[in-house]
């Protein structure tokens, strides 16, 4: 039977493929070079695979290298984690709570809820991170998060799921585009325009699609980014239109003068859920959190239609 992997391994191995060289990964860990050699053979042997290629120039990772490395990553960031966390606890902390939430809802309303949260906990502790929301629902199934907070067009089922905040789309363009001056705007009235994808492949730009297609048509993207921050600044210059939620692109947009003309199609309205492992895995901490945000969603508006305005005007 095969040792099981140890972090100190996992270190080694990281910093040789960041290095790309033994000696400089050696310099790096306070190790001499061929002691360093020795823990990656062991390693590769453990593993049973190569996975380092080594050349004159150095050393690159294999297939299997390129996989360990990615996990190895992940692995010793959620280390650190559990340390600083464990550390907490000696300066008073009494409880702590792992949160993933999508990144339209992180540039949204949730880190000021939480904000607001922890001053009335001072001695709990949340981190916060961000994750799509497929990689979400599986760290819950997983235990690797206390809560989730995202779409609910996600696959939550066997999850608990309680009303969050909602937001509405709204379509963001520069102030002079011929669209500009509307009241609110089809999502039909916007397919014959050049348009900027956002984040190609997740549920929004999923969502967007599938609605295009009823249409019988397909959204005519000019520009794929990966984050609202970028289309704002793209859409704001004139080169498109952008499909974003009008609560995130105020802030995303705040240094742009961008207008922002809310879409009117039902769908629109985008509703937010806080999930989490079933009520008995849930700690107590975790379920104070989900209650505070849970009271927070009672109290806000609902997620209507934004009136057509231009922010970041001189």
């Amino acid at each position: 039977m095969s040792r099981p992997l140890n972090s100190i391994s996992l270190q080694h191995f990281v910093a040789v493929c960041e290095e790309g060289s033994i000696s400089r990964a050696a310099s790096r860990e306070a190790m001499v070079a061929s002691a360093l050699s020795k823990r990656i053979a062991a390693l590769e042997q453990e593993v049973g695979v190569p996975l380092l290629v080594r050349s004159r120039r150095g050393v690159q990772p294999t297939p299997a290298g390129e996989a360990l490395l990615a996990r190895s990553r992940e692995i010793l960031a959620a280390l650190d984690q559990a340390r600083a966390e464990i550390n907490a606890f000696g300066q008073g902390v009494q409880g702590s709570v792992r949160v993933l939430a999508s990144p339209s809802v992180l540039s949204e309303h949730l880190p000021d809820d939480i904000g607001r949260f922890l001053k009335q906990n001072p001695a709990l502790r949340v981190s916060l991170d961000e994750r799509l929301s497929p990689h979400i629902v599986r760290c819950l199934h997983e235990g690797a998060a206390d809560l989730g907070v995202l779409w609910d067009r996600a696959d939550l089922a066997g999850l608990h799921a309680v009303p969050y905040r909602s937001d509405h789309l709204s379509v963001a363009m520069a102030p002079d585009h011929p669209l500009a001056g509307k009241p609110s705007l089809r999502y039909a009235d916007t397919l014959d325009q050049i348009s900027i994808g956002v984040a190609s492949g997740g549920l929004m730009d999923q969502l967007l699609r599938r609605q295009a297609a009823l249409l019988g048509s397909l959204p005519l993207h000019r520009v794929q980014v990966s984050n609202m921050d970028a289309a704002c600044r793209i859409a704001a210059a004139g080169l498109g239109l952008a499909v974003l939620p009008h609560e995130a692109a105020v802030s995303h947009a705040s240094a742009a003068c961008l207008a922002l003309v809310p879409l009117s199609d039902p769908w629109a309205v985008r509703r937010f859920v806080i999930a989490s492992r079933p009520e008995p895995l849930r700690s107590a901490s975790a379920r104070l959190l989900s209650k505070y945000l849970q009271t927070v969603a009672l109290t806000a508006k609902p997620g209507e239609p934004a009136p057509p305005e231009t922010v970041g005007k001189g």
